[in-house]
């Protein structure tokens, strides 16, 4: 069983952990580093068990409001999945209207109409 020493609110501890653990303890005390540092830097010296007591509740704190977001996206991540497979099971149909080329034709022949009757009336006006 490996033997770290790892540095907390400069302080060093030898700590034992698992083969193959090591980085995961040098990642946690890095964590709870941070979180003394900026003890010692608001509050100044105080015991190593205080420090330690209020490093690893900072930590727990941030933990707690990690957690609570990871609920809050499990949940709306939930919503979002069921709203799609009701949209898959029951899918909208969207329909777009066609007009059909017999209507355009004779729209087409209605405004020739119309245009011949406009210039048989300038025509008679201008006569």
């Amino acid at each position: 069983m490996p033997h770290v020493e790892i540095r907390i609110g400069g302080r060093s501890f030898e700590v034992a952990c698992q083969d193959g653990e090591e980085q995961f303890l040098h990642a946690a005390a890095a964590m709870l580093d941070t979180e003394a540092a900026a003890l010692s830097s608001q509050i100044g010296r105080m015991p190593e068990s205080r420090m330690l007591l209020m490093a690893g509740l900072m930590l727990a704190d941030k933990t707690a409001g990690l957690e609570d977001r990871l609920r809050e996206a499990e949940t709306r991540t939930a919503e979002a999945l069921a709203e799609l497979t009701r949209l898959k099971e029951n899918p909208q149909k969207v329909e777009v209207p066609i007009v059909p080329a017999s209507v355009t034709e004779t729209l087409a022949e209605l405004a020739a109409r119309a245009e011949s009757l406009a210039d048989e009336i300038e025509e008679r006006v201008d006569s």
